[in-house]
């Protein structure tokens, strides 16, 4: 017979690893974040006591003679070891001189902060508002949840010594459906949450491409540094505030999925492009063009 005690060790377990999994803020370059796929495995799940694999019987293993000791090595045989070996040395064949090529430009760098840009971003804003009330509504309904399911502990101990033992295991059993099925729900709607936050993310970054483009081309450079990495840059150099307000005007919001929406059956009912789309897009344009000869 399952344990209540078990179950609810297992059950609590389970749905703080949920609440974890949903508590991952949007965290790409500071404002959004790509979302937390199920984890691999089943760390942190509902596992029935019958699905658990047994252990494995000890196997007596037969005893081993004793090793022989070696003697000690010889000093010579030391000395021997640790001289460097000669070894043999084919020949390298020698590189030919390469043909003076075109210079490259003269760089004219500039900098940018990716993540002050999307803090100063209007549409990352907006998804992080959206998305952000999102996972707290799945955070507390997911606490809501582990409050049902103590309830329904505590109730199941109290009424049990005036039930038979049947009784108590079909209570167990059904206690027990209820935790995998909210915990197959709260990770659908954790991973509907993430996939929304990637929509987002991927239309603001595409466009953010294009700007650092047109911003640095606009100011004559040709080389582009992240100022996080830079030790030292004069303020003329910096093109963020130039950027933001730029990618501000072009794209003042992101299309983000209703709560409701599978992102991913979105993606499959053919009502906007994907992003099999895009990655089918450059080998096509790759592709020779075969003529037809009639």
């Amino acid at each position: 017979m399952l344990s209540t005690r078990g179950l609810r060790t297992r059950g609590v377990s389970a749905l703080v690893a949920v609440v974890v999994m949903t508590g991952a803020g949007l965290a790409s370059t500071g404002a959004l974040a790509q979302g937390a796929s199920s984890s691999g495995g089943n760390a942190g799940w509902f596992v029935p006591k019958t699905a658990q694999p047994a252990a494995a019987p000890a196997v007596p293993r037969a005893a081993r003679p004793a090793p022989v000791p070696l003697p000690p090595a010889a000093d010579n045989e030391d000395a021997q070891s640790q001289t460097p070996p000669v070894l043999p040395m084919p020949p390298v064949p020698a590189s030919p001189d390469i043909p003076r090529g075109v210079t490259p430009p003269v760089p004219v760098i500039g900098v940018i902060s990716v993540p002050e840009v999307m803090r100063l971003s209007s549409a990352a804003q907006q998804a992080e508002k959206v998305l952000g009330a999102r996972r707290d509504e799945l955070a507390r309904d997911a606490q809501k949840e582990q409050a049902g399911w103590r309830d329904e502990q505590q109730k199941l101990q109290a009424e049990a010594k005036n039930l038979a033992s049947d009784q108590i295991q079909q209570r167990e059993r059904r206690l027990q459906q209820r935790v995998i099925s909210a915990q197959r729900d709260f990770r659908n709607r954790n991973r509907i949450i993430q996939e929304a936050a990637q929509v987002s993310l991927n239309q603001i970054e595409r466009e953010l491409v294009q700007i650092i483009r047109q911003v640095a081309a606009s100011r004559g450079m040709n080389l582009v540094l992240h100022r996080e990495q830079v030790a030292l840059s004069q303020d003329g150099l910096d093109i963020t505030s130039q950027v933001a307000d730029q990618l501000n005007k072009v794209l003042p919001s992101v299309f983000i999925p209703a709560a409701n929406v599978d992102p991913e059956q979105l993606a499959k009912s053919g009502t906007m492009p994907t992003t099999a789309d895009a990655e089918r897009a450059p080998a096509a344009a790759a592709a020779p063009v075969v003529a037809s000869h009639r």
